[in-house]
C-alpha cells in the first residue's frame, strides 16, 4: 500500500537511531541503502524515514539541524498495544515526556479516546503512541 505521508527525519547516528526504533519499539527495517546511511521502517503501517545527518544522500533541509529536533511537533502513531511499547520503553530506561494516560478529545457530540504515552527519539523528535479507545457520546455539548 502506497502511503499518503511517510515522515522523513534526519539523525546524527543512524545506528543509534535503530536501536531505539528496531530493538526498543518494535518497528521492522523494510530496506536500507547503507550507501546513503538510509534506513525505510514500518511498524504495522506507521512508516518512517531515517537518514543520517552528513549522509551521501539528497538533502531536504534549508537550515542548520541543532538538537533537539523536529521542535514544535510530535507524531502519533497507532499500535495494537501501547501498554507493551510503553514497558519496552520503560525497560530500556527511556525518559517518557508524558506518562501513560487515557486521554479523551472531543469531536462534536462525541470524544475519542486514546490510551497514550510520550517518549522522544534519541534526536529528540516527539513520538506519541496510542492504542484507540473508541467513541464515547458527550453529554455536556
Amino acid at each position: 500500500m502506497q502511503r499518503k505521508i511517510v515522515p522523513e527525519f534526519d539523525v546524527e547516528d543512524l545506528e543509534r537511531s535503530l536501536v531505539f526504533y528496531v530493538d526498543v519499539i518494535g518497528f521492522n527495517v523494510m530496506f536500507m541503502r547503507p550507501e546513503d546511511q538510509f534506513a525505510y521502517l514500518d511498524f504495522d503501517g506507521a512508516q518512517l524515514m531515517l537518514e543520517q545527518i552528513g549522509g551521501s544522500g539528497r538533502r531536504f533541509s534549508d537550515a542548520a539541524m541543532e538538537h533537539p529536533y523536529g521542535r514544535g511537533i510530535n507524531l502519533q502513531i497507532e499500535v495494537a498495544d501501547v501498554d507493551a511499547v510503553h514497558r519496552r520503553v520503560q525497560g530500556a530506561g527511556l525518559p517518557i515526556l508524558i506518562a501513560l494516560e487515557e486521554r479523551w478529545y472531543r469531536q462534536g457530540s462525541q470524544s475519542s479516546g486514546n490510551r497514550q504515552f510520550v517518549v522522544a527519539d534519541p534526536d529528540g523528535y516527539l513520538l506519541r503512541f496510542y492504542s484507540d479507545l473508541g467513541f464515547k457520546t458527550n453529554f455536556d455539548s
